[in-house]
């Protein structure tokens, strides 16, 4: 071996390095004596010098610290915090060529993980907004304490430090007024905040959800006990400053965890949940509930799972991991049967009211696992002609992927946010199905999140 290819990054050294394309993370990615560099900030095209930062035997991370050519899609970020939170990684790239990167990011996954012949693979464009801005309907923001005022807002990139966000490019304005509302009316009333290295406090998350299409509030204050001071002051004090609050929950989470929803959840004033409509279909969403956090990318998503699973009325369809129940409700008119089901007991509740409520008849939902309950019901002489799967980050769980081989549905329609987990599992369903098509689709534009919408036939 020569010299050259033993030779490594050493911290801190400087280098030249040309971008080739972007990370699933949405970092650039470049090649130094052939090991592969991560870039934050840096785009594909781009020549950079880079000061390395981090160390593997397997991969480099590293910094910029000046951009020697720059690529012709680099805009200027219209957020002052760009960079520094950490929720967005794409708004230095023209959103046209953020779509385009997306869709390559779902390519390199296959690359990576299976033996599929891409040239004849047939990956569409992907699907954007008009406007990719203003898109989220909840927020999610910590709480902290700087210089004796009470701040919120999320964790800079791999660090414990809290920014305070005062406004969000990418979350409705709904969700920012009723955060700092209800910051302010927690500061006026003294109310001790959580500290995470003490521990002591008691407030430590407003997670704020608006129903785009209603106007509905909702506001949950994650708590560490459930002893919460002035509760009666702080309720007051919201639905006075905050009228389109429908619905106050107070949620419990004394452990030490990076989770944000505690086990326990009161409900403080106004319903248990807000509605929301998608479509024509409307949901009630509890404060647990999973549910998309872009509605308007939401009907295309769940209209390009419709095209996929193609029904013609005569189907059996599961729908694992079903949440509320919206891509099962989605699907009705066209299915013969739908069974849902969901691990999470609140979800389920709501799936069944949300089918009652549209005079669904045909679907039932049952809370549990989906590799639990298919054989069950293969085994009582019911057999799904199509699945849905919409699984988490993780994937599918590897008893419902060896489930799935051994019921053989004839399709498999699958919503995917992780492109990682997205290709794994292809290999693995390679055996006995056939990849028909995949549609990227944009829920999170000024992010590297792709979602995708792949429709598997058996073989």
């Amino acid at each position: 071996m020569n010299k050259e290819q033993t030779a490594k990054l050493k911290l801190k050294q400087t280098f030249p390095l040309t971008i080739k394309r972007l990370g699933i993370n949405g970092e650039g990615v470049g090649y130094f004596k052939k090991q592969v560099v991560f870039v934050p900030g840096a785009l594909p095209g781009e020549e950079v010098v880079a000061e390395a930062t981090k160390v593997n035997p397997k991969f480099s991370e590293a910094k910029i610290k000046k951009i020697r050519k720059k690529s012709p899609y680099r805009v200027q970020a219209p957020c002052p915090l760009f960079g520094e939170c950490g929720g967005c990684q794409l708004q230095h790239l023209r959103y046209d060529r953020q779509l385009a990167e997306k869709r390559d990011i779902i390519k390199q996954a296959l690359e990576r993980h299976t033996k599929l012949n891409l040239e004849k693979l047939n990956i569409k464009e992907t699907i954007g907004m008009d406007d990719p801005w203003r898109y989220r309907n909840k927020s999610q923001f910590q709480l902290g304490v700087k210089g004796g005022k009470v701040i919120a807002g999320l964790y800079s990139m791999n660090t414990h430090h809290l920014i305070d966000i005062e406004d969000c490019t990418v979350q409705q304005p709904h969700t920012i007024k009723a955060t700092t509302t209800v910051k302010s009316i927690l500061q006026d009333l003294h109310i001790p905040i959580y500290n995470e290295k003490t521990r002591k406090g008691i407030v430590r998350t407003i997670v704020t959800r608006v129903g785009v299409q209603t106007g509905e509030l909702q506001i949950v204050l994650i708590t560490s006990k459930r002893d919460l001071p002035k509760k009666s002051l702080i309720i007051e004090e919201i639905k006075k400053r905050l009228p389109a609050v429908k619905s106050i929950i107070q949620n419990v989470n004394g452990q030490k965890t990076s989770l944000i929803f505690g086990e326990e959840s009161l409900h403080l004033d106004g319903e248990a949940f807000i509605q929301e409509m998608l479509g024509d279909i409307e949901f009630e969403l509890s404060a647990r509930t999973f549910f998309q956090l872009n509605p308007e990318q939401t009907v295309k998503l769940y209209n390009e799972v419709k095209k996929a699973a193609a029904l013609t009325g005569k189907e059996k369809v599961v729908d694992a991991y079903c949440g509320v129940g919206t891509i099962g409700l989605w699907l009705a008119d066209g299915a013969r049967e739908i069974r849902g089901m969901d691990i999470i007991k609140e979800s389920i509740q709501d799936a069944k009211k949300n089918a009652k409520k549209h005079g669904v008849t045909h679907a039932q939902y049952v809370t549990g696992k989906a590799e639990e309950w298919m054989p069950k019901w293969v085994k009582e002489g019911w057999k799904p002609d199509v699945i849905v799967v919409d699984p988490p980050r993780t994937g599918l769980d590897q008893q419902l992927l060896q489930t799935i081989l051994k019921v053989q549905p004839e399709k498999i329609v699958y919503v995917s946010c992780n492109p990682s987990t997205l290709a794994k599992d292809i290999a693995i369903l390679d055996k006995k199905y056939k990849v028909n098509s995949i549609q990227p689709v944009d829920m999170f534009p000024q992010t590297a999140h792709v979602e995708a919408v792949t429709e598997l036939t058996l073989k």
